[in-house]
Formats: structure tokens, C-alpha cells, sequence
């Protein structure tokens, strides 16, 4: 799902640039005022290991890739806006150091697997945790808010390399969507084997405060 320079254009990638921007700039100023030292190993290990999946890529049929996102894993523990910086943190050494995904297009990539990935599958996980309660409430929420999550952001995706003349929407979609709907099923497993292996052996962490 990394996009790479070229791909979109500046109409595109410059408002999605800011847009992250002025995200992760609010998630700095909150983080910073509720961060504890506890919660700083645990989101080394967790940036550590998403960085780790999110290498294996598969290439998608109009010009992108698709892979475990792993936002939804990370906000579960330390909350949405740790999250999302953490994500961010993620694809920034992606680019820079790895050539995966653009300096252009970072700003969508952000959007796309962070923001969506973390906070708005963060409060998807918080709401149907809530709604259907328990340590049962809490598997269901961080499998559903982790495929729900990988495909809304292929969605994403898709609709920015439609907007910029790069792939026609009607090859863009499917195909990010269908791999990903596809990988979302293995991302889901993977959050809620996690999650629960956690919750089993070190159920403090994930009542930390969320950030």
C-alpha cells in the first residue's frame, strides 16, 4: 500500500501532506502531556515489529503493493495518537532509508495506513469492545477494526491514485481492495492472536492510558 513518488499528483499529494501533518502535530502536543515512562518500551517493540511486517509487500495490480498494516495492533496498546505517530514513524524510515514509499507521497501514506489505520480503527475497536463487552468484547473489536481498518485505507489508496490519473478507479479499487480485503483477514488474525496472547500474559499493558 506504500505509494511511491510520481504517482500522485501534486493537486493530490500537497492538501494529504498537510492534512497529516497538521495531525500528527495535534498527536505531539497531546502525547507529550499523558506520555509515562512505561509506555515507552512497549512502543519501541511494537514500531519494531509492524516495521518488521510491513516489508513484506505483494505487488497490486495499478501501480502499489499490498501488506500487513499493523495500526490497529499498535493503538489497541498505547491509543490513536501514539499510535498514529508510531505509524508514521514507521513509514518516514520506510522512505527515506528503504525506498519504500515516496517523499511526496508520504503525506497519503500516512493518511492511509496511519490516521485511518490507527485512530479510526482505534475507536472502531473501542466501540464494539464496548458494545459486546468482556475479553470476548475485546477479540472481536481487534479483529473486526483491523479488516474493516486495511480495507478502508485501500479505499483510500485507490481513490488518490484515481484523482491523480494514475489507475482508473474501476482497476484501482478492485484490486486494492480485493487483495487487501484478502490480507485483512491475515492482519485481523494476527491483531487478535497478539491481543490475546497479551491479555493472557501481561493483561497490565493493555490497561495503560491511551494516548
Amino acid at each position: 500500500m506504500h505509494l511511491p513518488d510520481g504517482f500522485l499528483t501534486p493537486e493530490v499529494w500537497v492538501p494529504l501532506w498537510a492534512l497529516a501533518a497538521a495531525v500528527l502535530a495535534f498527536s505531539v502536543w497531546r502525547v507529550n502531556r499523558r506520555l509515562e515512562d512505561r509506555h515507552v518500551p512497549l512502543l519501541g517493540v511494537l514500531a519494531a515489529f509492524v516495521f518488521a511486517v510491513q516489508m513484506l509487500n505483494v505487488p497490486v495490480a495499478g501501480g502499489t503493493s499490498g501488506h500487513v498494516v499493523g495500526g490497529v495492533l499498535i493503538a489497541v496498546f498505547v491509543g490513536p495518537l501514539a499510535g498514529s505517530l508510531v505509524m508514521a514513524s514507521i513509514l518516514a524510515v520506510q522512505a527515506l532509508f528503504f525506498q519504500d514509499g515516496g517523499i511526496t507521497t508520504l503525506g497519503a501514506n500516512i493518511l492511509n495506513m496511519g490516521l485511518i489505520g490507527a485512530i479510526l480503527g482505534y475507536w472502531l475497536y473501542f466501540l464494539i469492545s464496548r458494545v459486546v463487552g468482556g475479553k470476548r468484547g475485546r477479540m472481536v473489536g481487534a479483529g473486526v477494526a483491523a479488516w474493516v481498518a486495511i480495507v478502508l485505507a485501500s479505499v483510500a489508496c485507490s481513490l488518490e491514485l484515481a484523482a491523480s490519473g494514475t489507475s482508473p478507479l474501476s482497476v484501482a479499487l478492485p484490486a486494492m481492495v480485493g487483495y487487501h480485503a484478502v490480507i485483512g483477514v491475515v492482519e485481523a488474525v494476527v491483531t487478535v492472536a497478539v491481543v490475546g496472547m497479551v491479555s493472557r500474559a501481561r493483561p497490565d499493558l493493555l490497561e495503560l492510558p491511551k494516548l
